[in-house]
């Protein structure tokens, strides 16, 4: 079976570059329209989207704003 993994956004840590959103191989993470505390856009799940589980916008965040969380964690 499959494992369920899901983005977990520090949004507070986040200073929006968009690097998570970028290379999500699965087309998981946009840029949200939202602000966070320091004033940058802040990534958000895309509705419905499934988290393969690929980690990388954990690996890839400068700021480690972003970790993926497996179901059961």
């Amino acid at each position: 079976m499959p494992r369920k993994c899901a983005p977990r956004i520090i949004e507070s840590g986040c200073k929006g570059c968009g690097i998570c959103a970028r290379f999500c191989s699965g087309g998981v993470l946009e840029m949200s329209e939202d602000f966070n505390p320091r004033g940058y856009h802040h990534p958000r799940r895309r509705e419905g989207a499934p988290c393969k589980g690929c980690r990388n916008c954990e690996l890839l965040c400068p700021d480690l704003a972003i970790f993926v969380e497996e179901e059961g964690e």
